[in-house]
């Protein structure tokens, strides 16, 4: 199913820009992160099921991203402790690596850059992620599409849910926030943030093993659109000649 208020249906003719998040949206995080810690965890011997690994990375991510700027790669490395810690086994310093180091094969969706090639043929594309430069680099090469602008954590020295990529997206695009349209998978990160500065949002409502959220703490807050995938997105933006 799939939702575009008569609200948004008037303020969307004015866009011309779409701003993503990456990981979660376009990328399945959670079967990246799946693939690279569960058999590490049970080799350590740790009983652990992957519902309970994604809660455990998305409770220690939100946690060290609100402590304030770091770089990903260090938040990482700290989400993959804290999670060894949760089930009781202890990581050496390489095996902290996991994460990292698995990051640039976690895969697009399967209809990630089909979609992003259709959406680009009638509005620019940029990027707003929590990640830093050289590991979105190596994820971009998977998108396949070119992006007007990659913004990231390590840019703005801030992570979403804060308002600085937000706020960046504006002053690099010179743009007001009703001429873009945010697109992402957690409420919490993006569209909160997002619907404070006035932008209009897209919820892609992807299917996660925790039902809700994904990975993400809960949020409340009330998107522009709500679909289950890009594909339908990409379909309803050209296809209602917004």
């Amino acid at each position: 199913m799939s939702r575009l208020s008569d609200i948004a249906v008037t303020a969307l003719d004015d866009i011309t820009h779409l701003t993503f998040d990456c990981y979660g949206t376009l990328i399945d995080w959670e079967r990246g992160i799946l693939a690279a810690s569960a058999p590490l965890l049970t080799r350590l011997g740790a009983q652990a099921t992957p519902e309970a690994i994604l809660r455990s990375y998305a409770q220690h991510e939100a946690r060290l991203e609100s402590q304030g700027w770091k770089p990903y790669r260090d938040v990482l490395r700290d989400v993959m402790i804290g999670i060894a810690a949760d089930f009781g086994v202890p990581v050496s310093e390489s095996e902290s690596n996991v994460l990292v180091d698995s990051l640039p094969a976690w895969p697009p969706f399967p209809d990630t850059v089909a979609a992003l090639q259709k959406l680009a043929t009638r509005f620019r594309l940029v990027i707003l992620s929590n990640t830093d430069d050289a590991l979105f680099a190596e994820t971009q090469k998977q998108l396949r599409v070119h992006f007007a602008d990659v913004i990231t954590a390590e840019q703005v020295r801030s992570y979403k849910p804060g308002h600085a990529h937000f706020q960046e997206a504006l002053r690099r695009l010179n743009l007001s926030a009703p001429q873009i349209l945010h697109v992402a998978q957690s409420l919490y990160h993006d569209h909160v943030p997002a619907r404070q500065l006035g932008f209009n949002t897209a919820w892609v409502n992807r299917p996660s093993l925790l039902a809700g959220t994904g990975l993400a703490p809960a949020a409340v807050v009330q998107p522009d659109i709500v679909v289950p995938d890009l594909a339908t997105l990409a379909a309803r933006l050209i296809s209602d000649g917004v």
